[in-house]
Parts: structure tokens; C-alpha cells; sequence
């Protein structure tokens, strides 16, 4: 059977269009973009014309605006490394609990050298950041703020730009990691009071490999990476003429379907969870009260193991993630669940389900004819399932 892949927040597949606008820059228009001869000069205008794609993307004001770097972890340690350059006499930063690990093993590691003071704000049993404890951090000795957009595991959507002027009104600089809003969810950077913000062309149909970090135009940017002018001075290293230009056409491709793609994920998900939850006892979906990405959904299953639902599902051709891509392997919960205090019957249960434009009926249908099978035959259902549905009673999203 075809395969049925529902792992979209772990990486999209290349957009055709991508692909064929990208291999003239390996082979005919292979110039470096800073020589000064002709054969640089297709690069060059290539990566202005991405630089305009990606900064409407965005709604940046400025083509300029646009950094590009090697992904969305690299985005985000020049971000945080530029805050602090920015604000040398303050010496902490701000971020949720449950920011992607690009920014909490960098703070933490900062915090662990003794050279910043860091704040993890908590989340409610929603997933939303717990709004108050924001503001008590926020003071005048915070240099930079960091808080995502919108989760990788849940899908919940932070109101950055509120944050965003509250971090302002006491001098500090802000940062979002939009690398999974990018386009999914519309974004308007201008007259906004972000500062910084994250992309990577790997979540929207285009290659890995290459991100960007919008950067407003006034804000004087220490670049993490030191070498030649390339970006402006602000990122040393010849450029992936390629994966920029691939970066560019599918953000050009996203931006005018944006809203009708979201319109349509949204009913695939939504029918995906009631049909679960409909289904398989002691199930909930993580978040549901509050604003998603259109495309993901994370259930929690009580008294299942997500890693064996996982691996059954791959069997009948299904992908799903326990989690974030980049922490699979992990035998702990999810540093998201912890911070949303899953209840610990649930609390390894959790399965993501991330769709894209090229998601169908189909694939929602084969999940929901495999899933409630598969976690049946999991469950020790006479011994768990009081275990599971009181677990599931204390959770208050349900």
C-alpha cells in the first residue's frame, strides 16, 4: 500500500518545483555569488530574487532583512549569542519551558558557564505559556526573550507579538523560532515589535540545510559565524546558492496558498482526533482548547507506550513521531509533556501527527482504521484502563 507519512513537522518532502528551480545553480549557474565576474552574477541575482521571496513570506519590510544560515538551529543560537551582544550590561534571558531544543541547550549551556542568569517560564496544562510568570521575569536586567511561535510537539501558538511588546517595554531584546509557523500560519513582521525570527525552508517543502533569520533593519547583528562579507558582514561563509534559491521558491509557492492549505489541513486534523478520540478510549488531545497549527495534533494514549504505537504504525506503512525528529531515541518524556504535567499514565503515550499540503483523506482514513487496532492490542485493558481514565480525568484540556 502507499505509504502514509504524518510526520510533516519533522521535515516536509521537496516541493517538485523546488527541486527543478534549484539544479541549474549545481551545474549551469554554478559561479560563486561574490566573485565579480559573470559567473557569479546569476548566483547573486538568484539570491536576491530568494531574499525578496522569503522576506514576503515573513512580511518583512525589507529584503535585507533576510539572514540566511545553514537551518533553524543555527538561526536560533545567532539570535540569542546576538541579544546578549546587543545588551552587554544585562545578563539574563527569557524563554518558555518548552522551546525547541536549539534554544534551551544553548541558554542552558550559557547558564552552565556562569554567564547568563536564564528564566524557563512554565506552561498551563493547556500548553499556553503561563502569562503572569512571563511578566514577573521580565525586568531591566533581561537582555534578550525567546519564545517560539508556535510548538513542534503540540502545535500551540504563542501570541508572540503581545510578548514581543512586553519584552520591548523593558528593553530587552525579542526573539521567536518560527520554524514550524513558517508557512503555516500567516506572518506579518512589519510594525511588529519582533526583533528576531527564525525559518527553516526544510518545513515548508524546500531543502534542508538552509534557514533564515530575520533580522529588523536597525538592530547591529554579532554574527555567530566570522570569515568573509558574505550577508552583509553578518554571516561568514560562501553561501548555499542552491538551498537559497530552493529556499525561495517555496516560500514563493507557500505565501499564496497559505490560508486555503491551513483551511484544509485543519479539517483533515480535526477529523483525524475526533475519529480517534471517538474510538479508542482514554485518549485526548494535547492542547485542544487552545490555538493550534492547522496541521498538528499530539494525543496522548493512557497506559500505551507511543514508541510501540509508533513502530506498529510503521508496519502498515504509517509514519508518526513520538516527538520532536531530533529528540527520537530518548527513553524520558517528552520535556514538553513535563512541562505541561502529563499525568504519568499518559505521560509516554503521546503520539505527534503532523500533516501537510499533500496530505488527504486517504491518509487520515488509514490512520484511523490501523490506530485503534493497534493500541488495543497494546493495552492490558481489564489491569489499566481505571489507571487511564483516572489520569485522564485530572488532565484539564480534556
Amino acid at each position: 500500500m502507499r505509504p502514509v507519512y504524518l510526520d510533516n513537522n519533522a521535515t516536509t518532502r521537496v516541493d517538485p518545483a523546488v527541486v527543478a528551480a534549484m539544479l541549474p545553480y549545481f551545474t549551469e549557474h554554478y559561479g560563486n555569488p561574490s566573485s565579480a565576474h559573470a559567473f557569479g552574477g546569476p548566483s547573486r541575482q538568484a539570491m536576491k530574487a530568494a531574499r525578496e521571496q522569503v522576506a514576503a513570506l515573513a512580511g518583512a519590510g525589507f529584503s535585507d532583512e533576510i539572514l540566511f544560515t545553514s537551518g533553524g538551529t543555527e538561526s536560533d543560537n545567532t539570535a540569542i549569542r546576538a541579544g546578549l551582544a546587543a545588551n552587554p550590561g544585562r545578563d539574563e534571558v527569557v524563554v518558555s519551558a518548552v522551546e525547541h531544543p536549539a534554544v534551551l541547550a544553548l541558554v542552558r549551556l550559557l547558564e552552565g558557564e556562569g554567564r547568563i542568569k536564564a528564566h524557563f517560564i512554565p506552561v498551563l496544562p493547556c500548553g499556553c505559556l503561563d502569562r503572569e510568570r512571563y511578566r514577573a521575569a521580565l525586568s531591566p536586567r533581561v537582555a534578550v526573550v525567546s519564545i517560539m511561535w508556535a510548538n513542534n510537539e503540540t502545535g500551540v501558538v504563542f501570541p508572540v507579538e503581545a510578548l514581543a511588546e512586553e519584552a520591548k517595554a523593558v528593553g530587552a531584546v525579542f526573539h521567536t523560532d518560527a520554524v514550524q509557523a513558517a508557512g503555516r500560519e500567516p506572518i506579518e513582521l512589519g510594525g511588529s515589535a519582533i526583533d528576531l525570527l527564525s525559518m527553516s525552508a526544510h518545513k515548508l517543502h524546500g531543502p534542508k540545510g538552509v534557514g533564515a533569520l530575520y533580522v529588523r533593519r536597525g538592530f547591529k547583528l554579532a554574527p555567530l559565524i566570522a570569515g568573509g562579507r558574505q550577508e552583509r558582514a553578518r554571516r561568514g561563509g560562501t553561501e548555499n546558492v542552491p538551498g537559497v534559491v530552493g529556499f525561495g521558491k517555496a516560500a514563493e509557492i507557500a505565501a499564496p496558498r497559505l490560508r486555503g492549505d491551513a483551511a484544509r489541513m485543519r479539517a483533515l486534523r480535526d477529523r483525524l482526533e475526533s475519529g480517534l478520540v471517538g474510538r479508542i478510549r482514554h485518549a485526548a488531545v494535547l492542547g485542544a482548547s487552545a490555538e493550534r497549527l492547522p496541521n498538528t495534533s499530539a494525543i496522548v494514549f493512557a497506559d500505551v507506550e507511543a514508541e510501540a504505537i509508533a513502530a506498529l504504525l510503521a508496519r502498515e506503512g504509517i509514519a508518526v513521531s513520538t516527538g520532536a525528529a531530533c529528540s527520537a531515541g530518548s527513553q524520558a518524556p517528552s520535556h514538553v509533556l513535563e512541562a505541561m504535567a502529563i499525568p504519568m499514565a499518559a505521560k509516554f503515550g503521546a503520539v505527534r501527527f503532523s500533516l501537510s499540503r499533500d496530505s488527504d483523506d486517504d491518509d487520515i482514513d488509514r490512520a484511523l482504521s490501523a490506530l485503534p487496532d493497534i493500541v488495543a492490542r497494546l493495552r492490558d485493558r481489564p489491569a489499566r484502563a481505571a489507571t487511564g481514565e483516572t489520569a485522564l480525568r485530572e488532565v484539564a484540556y480534556v
